[in-house]
């Protein structure tokens, strides 16, 4: 019965199976014709089959046909003693007890459970990966190391399946080991079939390398050899060891527990032709350890064992001369074990070979002596060898020889970790200059720099987030997931003062996306979910630096007209006739976001959700581009399948031009177009007109940015720091449309080698910069992720002396300041603002740097984001003489000022709190402003308001209600606000005197 039933349930489960995968397919394939990229998973789906066939033909080729060999050579019979034993064949090698055959058999089971635990980790791995990750990409697998795994699997209660599997696999291996080790090789080839074709992007790399046209200094091989080719031969490697270790453990424990031996105690040893299969397995171990400490030579460009990154003194005079040694020495073991398998001889052995008489037949047999020592010897004695040479030796040189004259040993390699470190993070084009401040600012200097004051940054998105969840949510279905800095050219009133008709203004831009998982649990059903909740609708967009009588922040583009008597046509609220020619508007739905996690179907029965007004709703029905028509065929019976939801089936809402949208989350939709690119974390919305001449009221606006980057952890002694990768370029920036769907990858820099290799494989992925619309392009900026990692190594790689690098005699740090009363570090901000060169105010990325365990000013770091300039990085370095103050320094006065203090005591009091904002550092001219806002907000309801603005300049410290009486109290202290403070900073240092404080109510 249950012969005749096990087929049928495995014919059943191959046939849902195949189903299932054949849904899968078709809807990747409909999926990327609709966004327009068919050919790119055309081509990954291709070299991702052909990995998938080699890895798992060859892993199960291999591994099944050494087991049948093994179970043909195999002690078939219960063993009798002493007949069979070594001392009647002198070829078997010595006899096992009971004991040692236990230990073995034990050890190897262990062994395998290992290596099965290892891959299969590694595959579930690759079977779910983390999408929140900034990069999907398969990290590259390391070759299998039990020691490792082991201590990764510590402490024992946070693994506690992988423990129970280690416990008692090993002893269901020497009970049945003839079905565990045909279930493990099929285990293990469905593994590597997992994780080898999700390196596909790497195979298809290394078959289309691009030069760096530079070379690494140890080896003199172009860099694309490390990033394009090695990864291609490290993959190799961790394959032949999984397949190779597994094929030598596998066949030991068959020979090892044949012939009934542990119901006898005792194996007889291996007969001859059990030893030539043995042989010739560890020849080809010998093999793949011969190609893995070749591949490690170049891993040392890599070491961290040194006083920087890269090979060192030790790695290039010890472990390079050992990894050579040992990967000949393997070379040669391989070659005699190979002769001995193929043979049955040893090649020293020179006796001539003829037929025994029939008296030598007769005597006893000796056995043979041979100048060979047996496998494990041999296999033993070059693990001894490799451990000497590549821990025991270095360690005593490293000690003995570099340590004592570590910086004369180590400079040449100190030199060449501080040029590559640079090079691959993109520093050595920054340029240079000394910013000594002056202490000149006046009044006339704020008026020639009017632009840069009115665009200082009072509202952070964080309060602005707050405010806006309270005041501009509308609906508690909708949520403002993130806020963005931005600038836009804003039309004005022409003023005596300022006669310009246009004005560039940095903006907080928030979408007003739709959040289902916030609709009551009572309106949740299938229909709601996929048919009516289906967008956002809206935005706000507030400047930076305005807030009203009762400290909310300004809009010029908030919420929606609740209202439906107010008798205005467009529901988006505008605050000046102004801002709406300024901004375009349109009909701001958000059907792809950051939000948007599931699939909805669109043009159905059924009309969907557009906003609320009043206490109805206003329903409208999606006309976009996006989407793949699903109303009638096979298709609606496809998606079903793919997205397991059988109601699509039974709905009678769905018409013949219904689609499917899904893939709507903006990381979800690009990661699965180029999973093998690296996205920002934040991705920022841009309402843009492309088309002027359409006054059409419906068309739609709104697009995100999301910049790409291209990484490598293969660049030659560049030191990744705690990054994942040691080479990163902002190659690429992705173009989002909000409301079609659409996706649009634009080339940043073209000249980036990774990007170039990626442009030949997928040649109609990337179009050029030139391509994007200006409206858009005037909205491109110096991504912070980037920013932040380039300003880290920074930190230590602005030292060029090797002297001064190897003893850190001027590291730098990033400053603190105060926020929500809890320090943390400051962050990269946008500022507008006229750099020291430049004869027109720009919108740069500011990142400013304190020496190490000091708080003054050491530097600070601005990147580019306009017109032929993006991208620039500028460093300005203070004179080390002089004393700059920091921002922790700045704020430490502040709250130390009595009379401060005492104002920010008064307001902590009676349920509501002061939060101290970010303290910006301005540089105007050749002075520096600091700025920091100050927000009050209820501890039972959080609404932020701004209620005072600390200015500092030189000596001076102003607290007034609004930035333009905290300058005028500075810089016009004759003409001293209401309700403003000003105090000197020379009277709260202790020691220095006593401070004068003006007051004004």
């Amino acid at each position: 019965m249950v012969k005749r039933v096990f087929p049928i349930i495995v014919a059943l489960a191959g046939a849902v199976f195949g189903i299932d995968l054949a849904a899968r397919i078709a809807g990747e394939v409909l999926w990327f014709q609709e966004v327009g990229y068919l050919p790119v998973f055309q081509t990954r789906l291709q070299t991702q089959a052909a990995i998938w066939v080699l890895s798992v033909g060859l892993t199960f080729f291999t591994c099944w046909g050494n087991l049948r060999l093994a179970q043909r050579l195999k002690y078939l019979d219960r063993v009798q003693f002493p007949r069979q034993a070594n001392n009647g064949d002198p070829s078997k090698t010595p006899a096992i007890g009971l004991g040692g055959l236990l230990l073995a058999g034990w050890g190897l089971g262990i062994l395998l459970t290992l290596m099965l635990l290892y891959y299969s980790d590694l595959a579930i791995d690759r079977w779910h990966p983390d999408w929140n990750l900034p990069s999907i990409a398969a990290t590259l697998p390391q070759r299998f190391n039990a020691v490792e795994y082991l201590q990764s699997l510590q402490p024992i209660a946070d693994y506690p399946l992988q423990w129970a599997v280690l416990a008692v696999f090993p002893v269901v291996v020497l009970l049945w080991p003839r079905l565990c080790l045909r279930l493990s090789s099929i285990a293990l080839s469905l593994g590597l079939g997992v994780v080898l074709p999700a390196q596909w992007s790497r195979v298809l790399q290394a078959f289309q390398p691009t030069d760096f046209a530079q070379s690494d200094p140890l080896f003199n091989v172009d860099i694309a050899f490390y990033s394009f080719r090695l990864p291609m031969l490290e993959l190799l490697e961790f394959w032949s060891f999984g397949v190779v270790g597994y094929c030598f453990v596998a066949v030991s424990l068959t020979y090892l527990l044949s012939g009934e031996s542990l119901s006898e105690g005792r194996f007889p040893g291996f007969s001859r032709w059990q030893q030539r299969h043995l042989q010739g397995l560890g020849a080809i171990t010998a093999m793949v350890l011969a190609l893995s400490f070749w591949l490690q030579r170049y891993e040392l460009l890599y070491s961290d064992d040194g006083v920087v990154f890269g090979a060192s003194y030790t790695d290039v005079n010890v472990k390079l001369p050992a990894y050579t040694a040992l990967a000949l020495l393997a070379v040669a073991i391989a070659i005699l074990l190979l002769w001995e398998a193929v043979t049955g001889a040893s090649p020293f052995d020179r006796r001539p070979r003829r037929r025994p008489t029939l008296e030598e037949k007769l005597a006893p047999r000796r056995p043979r002596k041979t100048l060979v020592p047996p496998l494990y010897v041999i296999l033993g004695g070059y693990a001894i060898a490799a451990g000497a040479t590549t821990w025991l030796l270095p360690a005593l040189v490293q000690r003995i020889v570099v340590q004592p004259n570590e910086l004369v040993r180590e400079r040449p390699f100190i030199e060449r970790s501080i040029a590559y470190t640079r090079s691959s993070f993109d520093l050595d084009d920054i340029e240079v200059e000394t910013f000594n401040p002056t202490g000149a600012l006046n009044q006339a200097s704020l008026k020639a720099n009017s632009l840069t004051i009115r665009n200082i940054r009072l509202w952070d998105s964080r309060p602005l987030l707050e405010t806006n969840r309270q005041l501009q949510q509308i609906r508690l279905y909708y949520k403002f997931p993130n806020a963005d800095i931005d600038r836009y050219t804003i039309r004005r009133q022409p003023t005596p003062e300022n006669p310009q008709a246009n004005e560039t203004r940095q903006v907080i831009l928030a979408a007003r996306e739709l959040d289902y998982s916030a609709v009551p649990d009572q309106a949740q059903t299938w229909v709601n979910q996929h048919l009516v909740y289906t967008h956002g609708y809206g935005f706000t967009m507030s400047p930076v630096n305005t807030a009203t009588e009762s400290g909310l922040p300004e809009y010029f583009v908030k919420g929606i007209a609740t209202d439906p008597t107010a008798g205005q046509d467009d529901p988006i609220q505008v605050t000046d006739p102004l801002i709406r020619d300024s901004i375009p508007i349109g009909a701001p739905r958000l059907y792809y976001g950051e939000l948007t996690d599931n699939y909805v179907m669109t043009s159905t029965r059924i009309q969907e959700l557009d906003y609320p007004s009043g206490d109805e709703n206003v329903y409208n029905t999606y006309d976009g581009t996006g989407g793949i028509r699903i109303g009638t065929g096979w298709r609606r019976w496809l998606y079903a399948v793919y997205l397991r939801d059988w109601r699509m089936l039974l709905t009678d809402n769905f018409l013949p031009e219904t689609k499917l949208l899904f893939r709507r989350n903006l990381d979800r939709r690009v990661k699965s177009i180029a999973p093998f690119l690296r996205f920002d974390r934040d991705p920022y919305l841009v309402t843009a007109d492309f088309d002027p001449d359409n006054d059409d009221p419906n068309q739609n606006y709104l697009y995100w940015i999301l910049d790409a980057y291209t990484t490598s952890d293969r660049y030659p002694y560049a030191d990744p720091g705690e990054h994942s990768f040691n080479y990163i370029r902002n190659s690429v920036k992705v173009l989002i449309d909000a409301y079609n769907g659409s996706v649009q990858f634009y080339v940043v820099d073209a000249r980036d080698p990774i990007l170039q290799t990626y442009r030949k494989l997928f040649p109609t992925l990337f179009k050029p910069l030139a391509e994007m619309p200006p409206t858009l392009l005037r909205h491109i900026r110096y991504p912070v992720d980037l920013f932040s990692v380039q300003s880290e190594r920074l930190l230590i790689y602005h030292m060029t002396d090797p002297q001064v690098f190897y003893n850190r005699e001027d590291q730098w740090q990033v400053p603190t300041e105060i926020y929500r009363s809890e320090e943390q570090s400051v962050e990269p901000y946008y500022l507008i603002m006229k750099l020291p060169q430049s004869t027109s105010e720009e919108f740069i990325l500011l990142h400013p740097f304190t020496p190490r365990r000091r708080a003054n000013l050491i530097a600070w770091l601005a990147g580019r984001s306009d017109g032929e300039n993006y991208g620039k990085l500028l460093l300005y370095q203070f004179p080390k003489q002089e004393l700059i103050y920091g921002p922790g320094q700045i704020e430490a006065r502040i709250n130390q000022d009595p009379v401060i203090s005492q104002q920010l005591s008064l307001w902590n009091q009676q349920g509501s709190r002061v939060i101290q904002g970010n303290l910006l550092v301005i540089p105007i001219e050749r002075s520096l402003l600091y700025v920091e806002p100050l927000y009050l907000e209820a501890e039972q309801n959080s609404l932020p308001t701004l209620v005072r603005v600390i200015v500092a300049y030189e000596n001076q410290i102003a607290m007034a209600p609004t930035l333009d009486r905290a300058l005028t109290a500075i810089f016009e202290p004759e003409e001293l606000p209401a309700r403003s403070i000003i105090r000197s900073i020379e009277g709260i240092l202790p020691g220095v005197g006593e401070g004068e404080t003006e007051t004004a109510e």
